[in-house]
């Protein structure tokens, strides 16, 4: 890869590990699809803690944190972020306890065009052609599944809505993406730490039960949700928008094939369709984004040789 085309080979590896991970993600949810959502979630935060503070000193990049723990703006916008992202890991997490996972699958499918959507209705950005094309599959491909089951998708939609204004807001924190992840885990903390207190305290928790393989279990839901993040945050800044936006169908398209041959959930005919119109709808916003032209080396003018006298 050419870095003078905005992509690097580095920024490629670090994207493709993020979405691998996040593609295995359900492997790891599936485990534990015996411990409630919520407490998982907590343990998602209090374990995400450590580990991204520990990586941010490593990396140098204190500097941002200290600016934002003092700013109560940035404060009040990060407590925003982070209430929204602790709703999009509890749909997620309940989503594949509960055999969800091809709705999961779908929300991320659709999550692009929903952030297309926002940037429309609330940025006031311009949408060409072929991304309405893209809209109008994906609307499609919505109103297959909820009269094929007689409602509303509520795990993909949920997911998609909390996601997009997700990305949404976390553009207004002036921020690195790195620094931004661990003030919103910090500031979860809080309220996570006092419910799995209380949990443990009567007993209800899955911690410090007699499972030992709960406690390595939730032990690990910090790196399983840190590291993706991280490596994502490091990728993003070396590669394309457009390289960014067709990679990241990669984790969908893998839990969409875990869902179906791993945890063989339904998949009749109408979800054919819908998956139809959906991957359509990625081929067609894919297009648009290549289609935008790659900026040009410029080449070097010719040395003239020396005139002589």
């Amino acid at each position: 890869m050419n870095a003078q085309t905005g992509d690097t080979r580095e920024g490629f590896l670090f994207a493709l590990a993020a979405y691998f991970l996040w593609g295995f993600l359900p492997f790891y949810m599936k485990a534990i699809d015996h411990i409630p959502a919520v407490e998982i979630v907590a343990h998602r935060i209090l374990w995400s803690v450590p580990l991204a503070g520990i990586i941010i000193v490593v990396l140098g990049r204190t500097g941002d944190l200290k600016h934002a723990m003092s700013n109560p703006v940035m404060l009040a916008q990060a407590g925003l972020t982070a209430a929204i992202i602790s709703v999009n890991w509890s749909i997620y997490v309940w989503a594949i306890a509960s055999g969800r996972a091809l709705e999961a699958a779908l929300g991320y499918y659709i999550n692009p065009l929903f952030s297309i959507f926002l940037a429309y209705v609330i940025l006031g950005e311009k949408m060409n052609k072929y991304q309405l094309v893209a809209i109008g599959f994906a609307v499609a491909a919505v109103m297959l599944l909820t009269w094929d089951t007689g409602g509303l998708p509520l795990v993909a939609i949920g997911l998609t809505v909390t996601w997009g204004f997700y990305a949404l807001f976390k553009k207004t924190l002036p921020i690195g993406p790195s620094q931004g992840f661990f003030l919103e885990v910090l500031i979860l903390c809080v309220p996570a730490l006092a419910y799995v207190a209380w949990l443990e305290t009567n007993s209800v928790g899955h911690f410090t039960d007699t499972s030992m393989t709960d406690t390595v279990m939730l032990f690990l839901a910090g790196a399983v949700t840190a590291i993706p993040l991280m490596l994502y945050a490091t990728g993003a800044k070396l590669l394309r928008l457009s390289t960014i936006g067709i990679m990241q169908y990669i984790a969908p398209t893998m839990i969409f094939l875990i869902a179906v041959f791993f945890f063989n959930e339904p998949f009749d005919l109408e979800k054919l369709i819908a998956f139809c119109l959906i991957w359509t709808a990625i081929a067609i916003y894919s297009w648009s984004l290549l289609r935008v032209p790659r900026p040009q080396p410029v080449e070097p003018e010719p040395v003239k040789p020396p005139s002589k006298a």
